[in-house]
């Protein structure tokens, strides 16, 4: 079975899974929607695509079977839950909701109307994350009691302008939205953790660094979630017995990037900037994995060895590629996942897992780190 997909929103973010969307050979239709009537057109004519819409409501009554949503998160659940009622599968770039509420409601709108949900989470795909989810399975870690998980994204990040995407994509909202707490972004962190034993959390204890930084981004009285956190750190309990420790940091002295340790009863896996390892009882033990986790130009648009490229469609091996080899695997576990009508890993259960934890990490941090219960929404219905 072949699908009619749709894109809302077209902008840079976006144009990255254009290509892979139409070359995916179960997508027999590609149309693309924004509201902005040049940026459309201008899209369409790059891709070569022949269907275009000026709004939601338009694409919605449209004939698609499924849409792909890449528009500025805080539309992200509320524009699902109305493609969901329209009768459409939904890929949403994260996160899946802003709020606790919201994403219970995206929940039930998914069990409800029955389609597919599937949230746009790069990490689980990353190589190290494949790589340590497999070691899992086949045993090698033993029981993983401990997991770290770190987003290091400062504002001044020197191999991209992070400070113009931003204020490209808020616009006039800039100074508003900017200073949102670190752990309202949590998705690359805690999908790691979970992406790999798929244990998910139970409890938090969080704690917030006050920024210090003359630009006001987290002045509180500036922003318009009254934060005054530029980092946070939450201390969280798994629902296997584990421990996880996760860092969302945004005023940072690193190159930034998402990476993982973790450690077992049998092996350790630690991802640092000095390379990629796992270590045994012994020193003997420990191997560098560099080798298998290290991005090969070229090969899917830059995948690394770790990753299964055998699964990817053939049409797939000359195009673009980002987030460590992700964008393929993203695209091709939704096209089949609403071609065949079970969940993808992605999935809605699991985005609010990865969300949640986030916001009362928040919550926890605000209150001096306090520990406090994380509320768990279940997983799809067997």
């Amino acid at each position: 079975m072949s699908i009619r997909l749709g894109m809302v929103g077209i902008g840079q973010f976006a144009q990255h899974f254009v290509p892979l969307y139409k070359a995916h050979p179960l997508v027999r239709e590609l149309s693309l929607c924004d509201l902005d009537p040049a940026k459309l057109t201008a899209a369409a004519e790059k891709y070569g695509v022949a269907k275009t819409y000026p709004s939601l409501d338009a694409i919605l009554n449209s004939d698609v079977d499924a849409v792909v949503i890449i528009t500025q998160h805080w539309l992200h659940g509320p524009q699902a839950m109305q493609a969901l009622r329209a009768g459409k599968h939904v890929y949403s770039a994260v996160p899946c909701g802003i709020s606790i509420e919201e994403i219970g409601q995206l929940v039930r709108t998914v069990e409800e109307t029955g389609k597919i949900y599937m949230m746009g989470e790069t990490s689980y795909y990353y190589p190290h994350v494949t790589w340590c989810r497999e070691q899992y399975r086949r045993g090698v870690f033993g029981d993983v009691f401990y997991a770290e998980s770190n987003y290091h994204h400062d504002w001044d990040i020197k191999s991209i302008d992070s400070r113009g995407i931003m204020k490209t994509r808020m616009g006039k909202r800039f100074m508003e939205l900017a200073g949102e707490p670190p752990m309202l972004y949590p998705t690359h962190t805690m999908s790691q953790v979970i992406g790999v034993t798929g244990a998910h959390m139970t409890k938090v204890s969080a704690h917030g660094w006050k920024d210090r930084h003359p630009d006001g981004i987290y002045d509180p009285a500036v922003n318009g979630f009254k934060n005054a956190f530029s980092n946070e750190t939450a201390l969280l309990t798994m629902s296997d017995g584990a421990c996880a420790c996760v860092n969302e940091f945004r005023r940072v002295g690193h190159p930034g990037g998402e990476f993982m340790s973790l450690c077992g009863t049998e092996a350790s896996f630690e991802y640092t900037q000095a390379g990629r390892v796992v270590i045994g009882k012994g020193f003997e033990d420990t191997r560098r994995l560099d080798d298998i986790l290290t991005l090969r130009p070229g090969v899917y648009g830059g995948t690394a060895a770790a990753q299964d490229v055998a699964r990817l469609p053939a049409s797939f091996a000359n195009l673009p590629n980002n987030h460590w080899g992700s964008h393929h695997f993203l695209v091709d576990d939704f096209v089949k996942a609403c071609a065949s009508g079970e969940p993808p890993p992605n999935n809605v259960w699991q985005a609010a897992r990865y969300m949640i934890p986030g916001l009362i990490a928040h919550e926890s941090a605000e209150q001096g780190g306090r520990q406090l219960e994380i509320p768990d929404l279940g997983g799809p219905k067997k």
